[in-house]
């Protein structure tokens, strides 16, 4: 009998593989970091044949970590990273373009046209979403209009569109060869195309954005036997049989499977996810409607979403761009030796600022440098700017819900950071809670293709895996935490209406 599980989590930094057992234990994980390419300010974006080739890599490590193989395997499920836009050529497996990141911001003056009819939230009714450069829509249309023969390809039908779960999946199940064209709920729910309640591409968004239906994959359940690994495969028979957009992902891995659960996680960006049950709510402030999962023929089950563009992914800045720290782990200790962040605050709005705001016209900034202020200030401030724009969020979500949340579940890599966990509790005022696996979303990813395959039986076996690791409590006194909220709330306004006529992006 197959023992284990493999997660695919293609993230925005890096790739995993992950191998669970029953008990949803990690046996066994390798990973790759691949590279960040950034031609211009406010463009971002990835090589999708060196993703791939890191997929095949990862799965390898871990098999030989495992000291396992294909036959050990009942089925493979993948978490990524969503709204990523990839366009590649049916007839050679080639990208004709590098895939556009889900931050990347090069698509606004098309966004600022289609809202001059019907303001951002033209869409909304339809998708759940505003318009906004974060959604995959805008940028395959840019590289349609951008991309020497790409539109005269699309609408010959030899052009194939997918957000990296649905490269992967096309590759791991053949390429050229017969691969499947697939994606799910969760990421078509984040490419501003789908009729989020018809669960169906709307022809209305697709003829706005001059999008040829024929590019766009199949959507699909989250949950279900898609296919299996190709012949000439690590992977050769075995079921791809669960996919999931990774916050989505790390819900279902944090087993919030009821409405009114939630749960945060945290890694380049932050994402705040409340279940609403089969319920399509559209949010007064700010916040995302979206596709949580859904499993087989069931009904869709929905989310209210907040979505934060950079957290860890300013950790990366301070290590990469400013060689503050050596490595990401390096930033609580330096963090930790000052008590606190010497009047100091971080907005790093690199793309804008996404949930609550939708303030595309931010910049990342830095406020309240006196000469008393050290690098290990800069770094507290870093952290911190996590757990305030997470209040931005948390105070949307209160808002849309009417009631307050008790507490908050976290996971992700930043999870891990005892003094930001301390410092989230104190400005939230709530008790944040740590799973034993942190690994959420690649836990998640696995927990859907088990399901489908009967390696587990039910969402109660899979709530039975969820055990809790660590919980703070407030320690601050809140009269301290509301002045710290208030000053940051000072810093988000001075980072506003930087982008406009004047500046050459």
């Amino acid at each position: 009998m197959t023992r284990y599980v493999l997660a695919i989590d293609q993230g925005t930094t890096s790739t995993r593989a992950i191998v669970f057992d029953r008990d949803a234990s990690i046996v066994a994980q390798a990973q790759r970091e691949h590279r960040q390419l950034l031609p211009r300010a406010g463009w971002v974006e990835h090589d999708p044949v060196e993703i791939w080739a890191h997929t095949r890599l990862v799965v390898a490590e871990a098999f030989a970590q495992a000291n396992i193989t294909r036959l050990d395997v009942a089925a493979l499920g993948i978490a990524n990273q969503r709204e990523t836009t990839i366009v590649w050529d049916r007839r050679t497996g080639e990208p004709v373009h590098p895939a556009i990141v889900w931050q990347d911001t090069r698509t606004q003056p098309e966004i600022d046209v289609l809202a001059d009819e019907g303001g951002v939230d033209r869409f909304r009714h339809i998708t759940g979403l505003p318009l906004a450069t974060y959604f995959s829509a805008s940028k395959l249309a840019w590289i349609l209009d951008n991309v020497a023969g790409a539109r005269d390809d699309a609408e010959a039908g030899h052009l194939a569109f997918g957000t990296p779960d649905t490269w992967l999946a096309w590759n791991l199940t053949g390429g050229v060869e017969g691969g499947i064209h697939v994606t799910d709920v969760t990421n078509a729910s984040r490419t501003l195309l789908m009729d989020i309640q018809a669960l169906e591409w709307s022809d209305e968004v697709l003829e706005a954005f001059r999008i040829p239906r024929a590019m766009l994959p199949e959507i699909r359940s989250s949950s279900e036997v898609y296919g299996v690994g190709h012949t000439n495969s690590l992977l050769r028979d075995v079921p791809l049989a669960g996919i999931l957009g990774d916050q989505q992902a790390a819900m279902f891995g944090q087993a919030a499977f009821d409405p009114g659960e939630s749960k945060g996680t945290y890694g380049s960006g932050a994402f705040l996810l409340v279940n609403t049950g089969d319920l399509v709510i559209h949010s007064d402030n700010g916040l995302l409607t979206t596709v949580a999962y859904r499993l087989g023929d069931a009904p869709a089950q929905y989310a209210l979403e907040g979505s934060i563009a950079v957290t860890g992914a300013l950790v990366q800045w301070l290590r990469d761009n400013l060689g503050i720290i050596d490595e990401s782990g390096d930033i609580e200790t330096l963090a930790s030796s000052v008590p606190d962040n010497g009047g100091v605050y971080i907005v790093p709005a690199f793309s804008g600022l996404f949930a609550p705001l939708w303030r595309p016209d931010a910049r990342g900034t830095v406020v309240g440098l006196t000469q008393f202020v050290t690098k290990a200030h800069l770094a507290r401030a870093a952290l911190e700017a996590t757990v305030f724009q997470t209040r931005d969020v948390v105070a949307a979500g209160e808002a849309d819900a009417g009631l307050p949340l008790q507490a908050l579940n976290v996971d992700g890599g930043m999870a891990v950071d005892n003094l930001l966990m301390q410092f989230m509790a104190d400005v939230l005022g709530l008790d944040v809670v740590r799973p034993e696996v942190t690994e959420a979303t690649a836990l998640g990813a696995a927990h859907a293709a088990g399901l489908a395959t009967g390696y587990w039986r039910d969402l109660d076996e899979l709530r039975d895996h969820w055990h809790e690791d660590r919980r703070w409590g407030p320690l601050m006194p809140r009269r301290e935490a509301e002045r710290l909220y208030r000053n940051w709330r000072k810093a988000v306004a001075r980072s506003l209406d930087w982008v406009d006529e004047d500046v050459d992006e």
